[in-house]
């Protein structure tokens, strides 16, 4: 990319054979990522030799948890940008251009999935993950002060060099609830950031979050937890 900022993609993998290989594909297909990184989160499929042969570096994460992932993809990411995102066909390469749009002005931008007019067909949105996402996410922005907020679980988000690493070292979760720690973590670090939508498509294979109501329902009294505790605890 000569003089401009080298970006890097970061996708926590566990079990995503069947679409791997289309999304480091996809993101590459931008031409302006410098590197696509998936951390193998113990996967027993066919994840890691399928990303690897997409044009992707692999990295083994032992400890098993999607907050462990995501950390680990985040240290071994060697951009002046990093954006995080997940390979199982919910987002597309063409949204990192709205996040590098703000990333002039901003350390950090997160991404929302919780537009209508951006939900596509089949995307896993019902009324109740909707409203449980926008009640979570209002409920970070109060208690953290935090800018205008409507999705706590989006995995698509930016954030730059300097920025990560004054708030690498802070990170604490390694479960499904990292999402909003990493919300909390840059907005309390008084970094510049900002939510923004984006595009949000149908899953490719099974959700090891959010599958089912109850799964949902478990992480959601989960994140609230964190919330609460991190505003008194930190």
């Amino acid at each position: 990319m000569g003089g401009k900022a080298k970006i890097s993609i970061v996708f926590p993998a566990y079990n995503e054979e069947k679409y791997i290989t289309l999304a480091v594909k996809d993101f590459l297909s931008t031409d302006i990522v410098d590197e696509v990184i998936v951390i193998d989160n113990n996967s027993k499929d066919r994840t890691a030799k399928r990303a690897k042969k997409a044009g992707a570096r692999v990295i083994k994460e032992t400890r098993q948890g999607y907050g462990w992932a995501m950390r680990r993809g985040l240290k071994e990411a060697k951009g002046d940008i990093i954006i995080t995102a997940e390979p199982d066909g919910t987002f597309r390469g063409k949204d990192i251009h709205k996040l590098l749009a703000y990333s002039d002005d901003l350390d950090v931008v997160f991404g929302t999935r919780t537009t209508p007019q951006l939900i596509h067909e089949g995307a896993k949105m019902d009324p109740f993950l909707e409203l449980g996402n926008f009640a979570v996410a209002k409920l970070l922005q109060i208690l953290h002060g935090g800018p205008r907020l409507t999705d706590v679980g989006c995995s698509m988000k930016l954030i730059k060099r300097p920025a990560l690493k004054k708030v690498l070292r802070q990170f604490k979760v390694g479960g499904s609830h990292f999402s909003p720690e990493f919300m909390i973590v840059t907005i309390r670090s008084n970094l510049k950031c900002l939510e923004i939508p984006v595009n949000y498509h149908k899953r490719v294979g099974d959700s090891k979050i959010t599958s089912d109501f109850w799964k949902s329902f478990k992480l959601g009294l989960v994140m609230i937890w964190l919330i609460i505790s991190r505003k008194f605890t930190d």
